[in-house]
């Protein structure tokens, strides 16, 4: 599908990275795209989003290059979007609806695909125009209709009653989750969870780790689905460790508040290996951005070891960085060349071996600070270029 990618420039963040990564995600959804078009503003344009200039040179793009899709690096009102589907003669996706419809593809797991359901429905309430009456096969159809209801409200109240069903089913599945981990719990079994940025490399990790079969990829948003899987640790015996979700910027509340099923396996974590691309030159940002939706979902506290991984790609050594206390703040690996595992699991073990002896002693998360700082270890930006 031949689209154009917009993004405004508000003079916050790394605008050439977030375009970037606009792209990425266009192309993970299946678009294909043809011209950006950038723009600088002080503030968004009620009406357009964009601003009547550049809604012109939007819409002359769309008819010169025969475009079926324009895609926004925004957030847009439903308002917004209407008026440029109006305007630029053409559909208009915002951000967010292209992480949802991304997320729709990567579904897997039945929880997986009603978490996405959900959080769609959710997100496309609030732009209900028409057309939610195919949700009436759910329940039969058959005099639903009360006397005098118009077609919206008939397919809102579908809605609502799609989306009531979806949550009790989510609810259903938090409570296995919650018995499961109970279990594990009473086994006295120590967790971990993989967490960062999408694309960081979580999922080649896990699998380096415990030499599983987890999807994994060189796109945005490949894994959904949490997998756990026991490993060995030498002097500490066997753990959990569980692969998630990838977080991103600005991801959708929709999504965070529908994934929390999958992200409780986060919270209930004993340990956090934050996971960072250390050859992206955003990394500073995307580490912020994991530790934003990590206090959302009620994770912050969670001691962390920041995984600075790609080195091969960053053109660093594998090693283990300390704090002034001697406790480990960042192991420098490659999960796709295994360069720096073995520390890793050194890494693992002695916290474990920590936790296990002082059971009730609560370790300071490690690394809010020099997520704020910009300059970590002190060592020179162009270190890590």
């Amino acid at each position: 599908m031949r689209t154009a990618l917009v993004g405004l420039d508000f003079g916050k963040g790394d605008f050439a990275a977030s375009l970037e990564e606009l792209s990425l995600l266009a192309k993970s959804a299946g678009a294909e795209p043809v011209v950006t078009i950038t723009g600088r503003r002080s503030s968004p344009d009620a009406a357009l989003y964009v601003g009547s200039g550049k809604a012109n040179e939007i819409a002359d793009a769309v008819r010169d290059e025969q475009l079926e899709l324009v895609i926004f690096n925004h957030a847009l009102s439903p308002a917004q979007q209407r008026n440029l589907e109006r305007h630029l003669k053409a559909r208009v996706v915002d951000r967010t609806s292209l992480i949802l419809d991304i997320f729709a593809q990567r579904a897997q797991s039945h929880e997986g695909k009603v978490q996405v359901e959900l959080a769609q429905l959710q997100h496309l309430a609030t732009r209900l125009v028409r057309g939610w009456t195919h949700l009436e096969r759910q329940k039969g159809g058959i005099g639903l209709r009360g006397p005098g209801e118009t077609q919206l409200e008939t397919d809102r109240r579908l809605l609502g009653e799609r989306v009531k069903m979806l949550r009790i089913k989510l609810d259903k599945l938090r409570r296995q989750h919650a018995t499961q981990r109970r279990s594990r719990a009473r086994n006295n079994a120590f967790s971990v969870s993989l967490v960062g940025y999408t694309n960081a490399g979580k999922s080649t990790l896990f699998n380096s780790l415990t030499k599983a079969r987890a999807y994994a990829a060189n796109q945005l948003f490949a894994t959904l689905d949490t997998t756990s899987r026991r490993l060995h640790l030498d002097e500490v015996g066997s753990i959990v460790i569980s692969d998630t979700v990838g977080f991103i910027r600005e991801l959708p509340h929709q999504l965070v508040a529908a994934f929390r099923a999958t992200l409780e396996e986060t919270i209930q974590a004993d340990l956090l290996l934050h996971v960072v691309d250390a050859a992206s030159p955003a990394r500073m940002e995307q580490i912020e951005q994991v530790n934003l939706v990590l206090k959302e979902i009620g994770a912050d506290d969670i001691p962390q070891i920041l995984v600075w991984n790609k080195i091969d790609a960053a053109g660093l050594e594998p090693g283990i960085e300390r704090d002034e206390y001697g406790r480990i703040r960042r192991v420098f690996i490659s999960a796709q060349s295994g360069a720096g595992l073995d520390l890793l699991r050194q890494a693992m073990a002695e916290f474990a071996r920590e936790r296990s002896a002082a059971p009730h002693a609560e370790a300071p998360a490690q690394v809010t600070s020099e997520a704020q700082s910009g300059n970590p270890m002190g060592i020179p930006p162009t270190n890590f270029s």
